[in-house]
Order: C-alpha cells, then sequence, then structure tokens
C-alpha cells in the first residue's frame, strides 16, 4: 500500500532525510502508525500496533518529536530541526504545514479544547497554539509567540499573547489583539 501522503512529506525534505533530518523518523512513524490502523483487523494489524507503540516511544525519546497517531495531519508535513514538538492527540494540521524546534500544540487545560491549523501553516521556533483555535490557511506565526485566540487566514502573528503583524488584505499599520476587542478598546487602539 502506497502512502501518498508520507511520499508528500518526503518531497519537502533534503534528499535522503533519514541520514541528516532526525524529525523525519518521527513523521514516519507517524504516518505507519495511520496506515496500521487502516488495515482490516487481525494478527497483522495487532503486531503492526505493538511495533508502532515500541518505534513510537524509541523515537520520541531520540528526537523529543511526540506526535500521536491519532492526531490528523495532511500530505507534506516538514518539522524543521527536532527537538521538544509536542502535539495534542486531537490536534489537527492541514496539508503542508511546517513546525519548527520547541513547537508545542495542544490544550489550556486537561481536557480543553485543542487547536486546528489549517494548509500552508507556518509556525516559528518554540511556538505554543493552545486551546480550541484556529490558524488560518497560510498564516505564520513567529518563534516564541503564544496563541490563544484564531489566526486569520494569511496572517503573521507574534507576541505572548500573539497579535497580528501582517494580514493579507489589510492597511491597518502595527499590532492588534487577535481576540476580539469591545468597541471602546477598539477604539482606543493606535491607528
Amino acid at each position: 500500500m502506497r502512502d501518498t501522503d508520507y511520499a508528500a512529506d518526503l518531497r519537502r525534505y533534503p534528499r535522503r532525510p533519514f541520514l541528516k533530518e532526525q524529525s523525519i523518523w518521527a513523521v514516519a512513524i507517524y504516518r505507519f502508525g495511520r496506515r496500521n490502523d487502516q488495515r482490516r483487523q487481525g494478527a497483522r494489524q495487532w503486531l503492526g500496533d505493538r511495533c508502532y507503540w515500541l518505534a513510537y516511544r524509541v523515537t520520541e525519546t531520540l528526537t523529543g518529536i511526540s506526535i500521536p497517531k491519532s492526531v490528523v495531519i495532511g500530505p507534506g508535513l516538514r518539522i524543521y530541526h527536532f527537538g521538544n514538538v509536542f502535539v495534542h492527540a486531537q490536534a489537527r494540521i492541514g496539508a503542508n504545514c511546517t513546525l519548527r524546534q520547541g513547537v508545542t500544540i495542544g490544550s489550556r487545560y486537561d481536557g480543553g479544547a485543542v487547536p486546528t491549523l489549517e494548509d500552508d501553516v507556518d509556525l516559528g521556533p518554540y511556538a505554543q497554539v493552545l486551546g480550541g483555535v484556529t490558524i488560518g490557511r497560510g498564516a505564520k506565526v513567529g518563534a516564541l509567540s503564544v496563541v490563544l485566540s484564531d489566526v486569520p487566514a494569511g496572517a503573521t502573528a507574534v507576541g505572548v499573547p500573539a497579535r497580528v503583524v501582517e494580514s493579507v488584505g489589510s492597511d491597518t499599520a502595527g499590532p492588534r489583539p487577535l481576540a476580539e476587542l469591545d468597541r471602546s478598546k477598539a477604539a482606543a487602539l493606535p491607528e
């Protein structure tokens, strides 16, 4: 069975990535786990689950990347560098997304809502995306940013908490809060 999603992942990596990029190990194990879950139940799937679990734990320990097979990820995932990348088991990540070292995609509290990243999202090093937020298609999140509210498609968000500093089709200058502001606060923002 050919995995077209994994083939798309590999296209975003340099040639022969297994010797150069440890992050591909975690992506390969994730894709294996997803493929195994699609198998008909039986001895092969049972054995595949055991192999997945062992490989997942070893790779998680060696690379510091935790992407459970329950995460829904579109084709073309790219993780630059490796280490301290944690993705919540219920998160959703679109096609051609880029994660860098130190990224966390998770809930704000135990049992809370989790993020959705649409296609072509780019998360900078140590960016944190927390809670039931949506990062719009083509959006970028800067290094060390903490995203607690939705980021519109095509926007660039930075800071703690993250603010939009650049938005496609917007002629406003300067940062503005991501969360919806009431009219009195919005009127006080600099133009």
